[in-house]
């Protein structure tokens, strides 16, 4: 591992652009945007990565200091501790967390799993919180295109075996990028579901072999929409549109009002998750 921004994997594109408009949606399986194609690697960290023995006594000394500790505060330890090799992850549901992150951290990768499948809305807040915001998107891409993925699997994977889908799209592509980096941040908060009610602030994630960060745990989706207000941050339209939870459209429905906000991810199946976090 070299010093500086991990390198960018094949199929990987980064965005840096000003976009003054937001531009139409594409077809599915088509790139979102026009961005510079590139490594990420800049001059903000001047040191190589640290061993997981050492990012492991980090999390040891940090997770009871900061269990309680505001986003704010967390997002300031972060910047401090990790600098250049710290990313965040984001669906583009909202951008509280690049918002949030890039105030202590500005400059920071911001990870957008470009699945294919995105609704239109969730492609042009990506391309707008790109152009917003002090944050370098990159479009982590899958190694199959939507049109192979079909030629190879069959058309409509995501409905006959939602859980082959999201690897391939979402969970394989996002750990290949991972491993750059030593700490990564999510937007993951407690009462999203059952499956994320012990979620910690600091923890050592085995998964993808790093820090991983959550500042938003303990917030309410409330507090989300409070902060994104206070701070005129940008929103998925669709947050608003019956949609508390958003991922490929194929696979998100629309929830009723007081049910559970993942409810409506991949509806009607047994699955709740899409694998990245468990």
């Amino acid at each position: 591992m070299t010093a500086g921004r991990p390198l960018a994997l094949p199929g990987l594109r980064v965005s840096t652009l000003a976009l003054p408009q937001v531009p139409a949606a594409p077809e599915a399986g088509a790139p979102p945007s026009a961005p510079v194609v590139g490594s990420p690697a800049s001059g903000r960290a001047s040191r190589p990565r640290r061993s997981t023995d050492e990012l492991r006594a980090i999390v040891s000394a940090a997770a009871p200091r900061l269990a309680d500790a505001t986003a704010q505060e967390v997002a300031a330890w972060a910047a401090a501790e990790f600098g250049g090799l710290l990313a965040v992850a984001c669906s583009m549901a909202d951008a509280v967390l690049p918002h949030l992150i890039s105030r202590a951290a500005p400059g920071v990768d911001v990870l957008f799993l470009e699945t294919g499948y995105h609704f239109a809305q969730t492609t042009a807040t990506r391309n707008r919180v790109a152009a917003e915001l002090p944050i370098r998107v990159v479009d982590v891409m899958p190694r199959l295109s939507v049109t192979e993925q079909d030629a190879a699997y069959g058309a409509e994977l995501f409905a006959r075996d939602p859980a082959a889908c999201c690897r391939m799209r979402k969970v394989e592509p996002l750990a290949a990028q991972l491993e750059g980096y030593e700490a990564w941040v999510t937007g993951v908060r407690r009462e999203e579901a059952p499956t994320r009610a012990a979620t910690p602030i600091v923890s050592w994630d085995d998964k993808h072999g790093l820090v991983k960060l959550n500042p938003l745990a303990a917030w309410t989706f409330d507090d989300l929409l409070a902060y994104a207000a206070e701070h005129q941050v940008t929103l998925n339209p669709l947050l608003t549109q019956g949609y508390p939870s958003i991922g490929c459209e194929p696979c998100t429905a629309r929830v009723a009002p007081g049910a559970d906000p993942r409810s409506g991810r991949w509806a009607g199946l047994d699955k709740t998750e899409c694998g990245i976090h468990t």
